[in-house]
């Protein structure tokens, strides 16, 4: 088959392709429809709360635009998008990377192990984009979906279910879990991470892609699985000035943040215990998954390190918080299960989008 993508940058970064307004209810009649050719995640009767699986809603999953909790599996399929397809034109993935050094947020430290030198980037841009026109996007942590989301935003664009949007792919500092360099990055429950986005890297992707990001946060979506995951609704907590949408696999909603913060001791575990039930509700719209044998799924809710309880607990206390969201638990699924990700991400992208409209 074909290679479809055309590479701009360093050449090393090639191999990186194989290793998002808390929107008003009507909104849902401006959202694309749903593809009725698309096949659906398989859909289990709703759950009644058996151990961590959370009671599913009444709604069909296959209602793509519907808020709620959907219990899905065991047996995953890729979804038709994920697919290259020869009628459909495709986008560019541009590349550079950013010299660690020079950041004034995130510079190398010795504190931190597993840091790099450099940080790598990599931007899709559709064929469709008109250069100048502020274009809406997604801030994608890690880099592990550049094996598949650039063609389900080929075919997602070319069909109108999404908008002409970017995806900018970031590599983490380096190293994973506490005490790590991808663990001060994504772990820390502060507007941070958000902040070294939009002040050092938006402005150099505008400069090395030749684009123009929009400012609309109804336009910005943030993305990642387990901490890049977590990471990604951080951006939106702290900064809901600049992204409305969250979408997370897996989100490390668990007590993994070092160096540890004594106003919010427990990490990640703070949002669904503490920040979202006591903070006024916020304009951000959030899908999220979790798979029954999650990270730590077995255990005890006392060590706050159980990814099922955590999301589970997220999706309650967004649902009583009045939040826009949609929760799906993965029947059979692990952390960040790829099966799952590439069955049920178009579909998470169309209720994510939905009720966009470009100012």
């Amino acid at each position: 088959m074909k290679h479809y993508y055309r590479f701009a940058g360093i050449a090393g970064l090639v191999c990186l392709a194989t290793t998002m307004n808390l929107a008003p209810a009507q909104d849902n009649a401006k959202a694309p429809a749903p593809d009725p050719k698309a096949a659906p995640a398989q859909e289990k009767a709703p759950a009644k709360g058996k151990g961590n699986i959370p009671e599913a809603s009444k709604t069909p999953y296959s209602d793509l635009l519907a808020d709620g909790t959907f219990v899905i599996g065991p047996d995953y399929t890729p979804a038709p998008e994920t697919k290259v397809r020869d009628d459909v034109p495709k986008g560019t993935l541009k590349t550079f990377t950013m010299d660690r050094s020079e950041s004034k947020i995130f510079p190398n430290d010795p504190k931190y192990r597993g840091g790099k030198g450099t940080r790598a980037v990599a931007v899709y841009v559709p064929s469709q984009y008109v250069p100048g026109t502020p274009a809406p996007f997604s801030v994608i942590q890690d880099q592990s979906y550049l094996k598949y989301l650039p063609t389900i935003l080929d075919n997602m664009i070319h069909d109108k279910r999404l908008p002409v949007m970017l995806a900018i792919f970031v590599a983490n500092g380096g190293g994973d879990g506490g005490g790590s360099e991808r663990g001060l990055e994504y772990d820390t429950v502060s507007g941070k991470y958000a902040e070294f986005i939009e002040t050092e890297l938006l402005p150099r992707v505008e400069k090395e892609a030749n684009v123009k990001l929009t400012k609309d946060p109804d336009g910005r979506a943030a993305m990642g699985g387990s901490s890049g995951g977590a990471a990604a609704f951080t951006m939106a907590w702290f900064h809901p000035e600049w992204y409305h949408r969250v979408l997370t696999y897996s989100g490390t909603y668990v007590n993994q943040q070092s160096p540890k913060d004594p106003q919010l001791p427990k990490g990640a575990w703070e949002y669904h215990e503490n920040l979202i039930p006591k903070s006024e509700t916020k304009p951000i719209r959030i899908w999220l998954e979790a798979g029954e044998k999650d990270n730590g799924a077995t255990a005890a809710e006392s060590g706050l390190h159980n990814w099922v309880l955590a999301n589970n607990h997220m999706a309650d206390v967004l649902k009583a918080k009045g939040y826009h969201f949609r929760y799906v638990f993965a029947l059979g699924g692990g952390h960040t299960d790829n099966r799952v990700q590439q069955q049920t991400l178009p579909d998470g992208l169309v209720w994510l989008w939905q009720g966009y409209q470009a100012k």
